[in-house]
């Protein structure tokens, strides 16, 4: 009886949305000459401008933009969470003058109640809207739709007893179960592991298949608008962003990743779209100013140092020196005890690095990157077996080591400069202030920031501060980078400028590297390996693929590289398959 009075309520809702202004020949969604500033007087501060755009009833668009450049404020705009200053919001053929239920809305941050359970959550919204129903109706819905998003054996735990995966299943759920006309997704998958995000995806997609919903997606991940949407429309950076030229994606459904890394199709488009956000970024970016020299200084940490020292010589700024076990890694485990007994996480990790090589290690979410990572890093006991650096056995944390995590680790108080000169003061207490200061703003300048050298951390954007990061770790001349997944919670703009600046910088310092990522395409175009490691508990190195690339490198030209795609098909497979174990 319960699910006939949700079938019937269904049904009339569909009627009523039938028998809508939003026919044939009418855009479902339209935006009209839409603006929107924040601020006044000389504060006032142009966020979108003149936007225009009309989406089919049953389409799906992604929207690619940057940080700072209006997205978020798009979506709320569509949403009715905010009023535009000039132009319109249709759905319909109706202006939007408020915020309902015909329109799910899903953000980055999961907007879910802590001290409820996944049903209690998703009930608000039914509840909410299906007010009318009798509760055994509105008790069938929620459960229809926890189970639309796999969340069944979840529906009495809470949001802290989830993944951040699951999480955003539920908020999925929530805004699919008030039946929106719909669904806004405001990057909701940006912040989850590569293989969270393809399965989520996978889900939407399912979803919208079933459901028949208008869907816009605001995203920073080409790929992710490639494999999910019928259009995708840039969001130029602003103030008074405007849309750029829609590219229409026109690849047959379902997509496959693998199959579309030989389609002719999918590598156009994706050379097209990311050619023009390149081009929007350089245009954004501007000339930068000269950069300062580095004096003829090393660093304490270094052995050409202490030889140096010993022979009472100064030091030349570059002694080319190159070993091919400059960093190993000999049957390294890691093992946890629990009360259940002794887990091993990474298992009889081998693995040698030669001076000045760049290494990447990719795998799904819990195969042990981090954890290697962490062990060379000093900051996690080895278990089992060695790692040695420059012929020393690593024992605990030091200066030598460079690290720049994914959260940027900054003190929030201090300026950019006094941030980076923390780490340099240590390092080069040997050298004069005026040494120690060149060294400071030859890195800031470096990372794009010789104008905020004196801006507080805490007034920093993230992208902003993961610049001081790199910085400050760079300015340690370290004997081993580590850079544990530094990009991952950047927008593709400040992430693609970020990894050229990391190539660059790289490049004149010839550090030798280790990180670690999720994105293949990073992996390619940063390494000269990749260590490919096998699914955890008991990770192992799986594979290792060379990177036989001609350096220096950049994103067009890796585009353009006839061994591009072979790689990458070779990365994408071994994920795969560890997918399916």
């Amino acid at each position: 009886m319960a699910l006939a009075q949700l079938r019937m309520a269904e049904s009339t809702a569909m009627m009523a949305d039938e028998s809508s202004p939003a026919l044939a020949g009418m855009a479902f969604l339209e935006l009209k000459d839409l603006s929107k500033s924040y601020g006044s007087g000389k504060h006032r501060s142009s966020v979108l401008k003149d936007i225009n755009l009309a989406i089919r009833e049953g389409e799906f668009v992604a929207i690619v933009g940057f940080s700072g450049s209006g997205k978020t404020t798009l979506i709320s705009l569509v949403a009715g969470l905010i009023s535009p200053d000039a132009g319109d919001v249709l759905l319909g053929g109706k202006p939007v003058s408020g915020p309902g239920p015909d329109r799910g809305v899903v953000f980055q941050s999961y907007s879910l109640m802590p001290w409820m359970t996944v049903r209690q959550n998703i009930a608000l919204a039914v509840d909410q809207v299906f007010s009318g129903l009798p509760a055994a109706a509105r008790k069938a819905r929620v459960e229809k739709y926890v189970a639309m998003v796999n969340l069944s054996p979840a529906m009495d735990k809470r949001p802290s007893e989830l993944s951040g995966g699951m999480r955003q299943r539920v908020s999925v759920a929530r805004a699919l179960a008030a039946n929106p006309r719909i669904l806004l997704l405001d990057e909701p998958l940006s912040a989850l592991d590569a293989l969270t995000r393809a399965n989520l995806q996978d889900e939407i997609l399912r979803i919208w298949e079933q459901e028949k919903k208008t869907v816009v997606l605001i995203t920073n991940d080409v790929d992710e608008g490639l494999i999910m949407a019928d259009r995708i429309i840039p969001l130029n950076p602003g103030p008074g962003a405007t849309f750029g030229p829609e590219f229409v994606v026109d690849l047959p459904r379902p997509r496959d990743r693998t199959a579309m890394n030989h389609d002719p199709e999918f590598k156009r488009l994706r050379k097209a779209v990311t050619e023009y956000l390149m081009k929007v970024g350089m245009a954004q970016a501007g000339e930068q100013g000269k950069v300062i020299s580095l004096p003829s200084v090393l660093p304490n940490t270094s052995s050409e140092f202490d030889v140096r020292k010993a022979q009472g010589t100064a030091p030349p700024a570059i002694i080319p020196i190159h070993h091919d076990r400059y960093v190993e890694f000999s049957q390294v485990s890691k093992i946890y005890p629990t009360r259940k007994g002794p887990v091993t996480v990474v298992e009889q990790f081998e693995l040698r690095m030669k001076k000045g090589e760049f290494v990447s290690v990719i795998g799904h979410s819990g195969c042990g990157k981090s954890t290697v990572l962490s062990m060379v890093a000093g900051l996690a006991d080895i278990s089992e077996g060695v790692i040695l650096l420059d012929n020393r056995e690593v024992a605990n944390a030091g200066p030598d080591r460079g690290i720049v995590f994914q959260a940027p680790s900054l003190v929030p108080w201090l300026s950019a400069y006094d941030n980076v000169e923390l780490g340099v003061d240590q390092v080069y207490p040997h050298a004069s202030r005026q040494e120690c200061r060149d060294i400071v703003m030859h890195f800031l300048d470096r990372v794009g920031l010789a104008d905020a050298v004196d801006k507080k951390a805490c007034e920093l954007s993230n992208g902003m501060k993961q610049r001081v990061g790199i910085a400050r770790a760079f300015a340690l001349s370290p004997k081993l980078l580590l850079l544990d997944e530094p990009f991952g919670m950047l927008d593709s703009l400040t992430r693609w400028d970020l990894q050229e600046v990391l190539m660059d910088v790289w490049s004149r310092s010839q550090l030798t590297a280790m990180m670690v990522t999720h994105d293949v395409d990073e992996a390619i175009l940063l390494a000269d390996r990749v260590v490919m490691m096998s699914n955890g508990p008991r990770a192992r190195v799986g594979k290792i693929l060379e990177i036989d690339l001609p350096r220096p490198r950049t994103r067009k030209k890796l585009l353009e590289h006839p061994d591009y795609y072979r790689l990458r098909e070779e990365l994408l497979s071994f994920l795969k398959a560890c997918d399916q174990h």
